[in-house]
C-alpha cells in the first residue's frame, strides 16, 4: 500500500483511454471496464471520453479537489457523468448528483453512479433514476442521448448546497464542526 492511499496497489496497469501506466488498484480495474463498456460496447469514441477530471470543492472556508471518473461529451456538450463508487449505489447517488452540478455552469443531463457490476441512470434535471443496470447507460445513439434538451443553468444557491453536499460525502476528513468526530 502506497503511503498516501487507502487502496491497496497490486502493481501497475496501462490505462485504456490514455496508454499511460498507472497503479493496478481493485477500484482502477472497474474504472477500467467501465472506460472498455463506453467504447467497445456503446460505441463512444475516446474522443467522446473525459476521464478523471479534478473538481475543487469550496465551501465554508475550506477546499479540497474531488475527480469525476468519466464525463461523455456529444457535440462539445456534457451529456453524461459516470462515476464509479464500490458498495450501495443508494448511497452515493445524491454525492454524485452534487458533484454534476459543479463541474460546469450547467447541469449535465444524464448521471451514472456503478459499482462495476451494477448502475443507475439519474436524470440530472430531476434527480429521479432513469434506469438500473450497466444496460441502461446510454449509447451515443439513444435517444436520450440525441434528444437532449436545452442546457439548464445551475443556479448560485443549487451550486453552493451542491459544494456542501459533495464536500460532505466525497471528502475524506470533511466534517464541518472541529473535533464533532473521532475519525476526522
Amino acid at each position: 500500500m502506497s503511503e498516501n492511499s487507502h487502496h491497496l496497489i497490486l502493481g501497475e496497469l496501462v490505462d485504456f483511454l490514455s496508454g499511460k501506466t498507472i497503479p493496478d488498484t481493485h477500484d482502477e480495474r472497474y474504472r477500467q471496464q467501465i472506460a472498455r463498456h463506453l467504447m467497445t460496447d456503446l460505441g463512444f469514441d475516446k474522443s467522446d471520453i473525459e476521464a478523471g477530471r479534478e473538481i475543487t470543492i469550496n465551501t465554508t472556508g475550506r477546499s479540497a479537489v474531488v475527480k469525476a471518473d468519466f464525463i461523455v461529451y456529444r457535440n462539445q456538450r456534457a451529456v453524461m457523468m459516470i462515476n464509479y463508487a464500490p458498495g450501495s449505489l443508494v448511497t452515493r447517488r445524491l454525492p454524485t448528483l452534487a458533484l454534476s452540478r459543479l463541474i460546469f455552469d450547467y447541469q449535465i443531463p444524464f448521471v451514472v453512479i456503478t459499482n462495476g457490476q451494477d448502475a443507475e441512470l439519474i436524470s440530472g434535471k430531476t434527480g429521479k433514476v432513469e434506469g438500473e443496470g450497466l444496460s441502461a447507460i446510454p449509447g451515443p445513439d439513444h435517444p436520450f442521448i440525441q434528444s437532449l434538451p436545452d442546457c439548464e443553468m445551475v443556479s448560485a444557491k443549487r451550486r453552493s448546497q451542491a459544494e456542501k453536499i459533495a464536500f460532505a460525502c466525497l471528502v475524506d476528513g470533511s466534517c464541518m464542526v472541529e473535533n464533532a468526530c473521532d475519525a476526522c
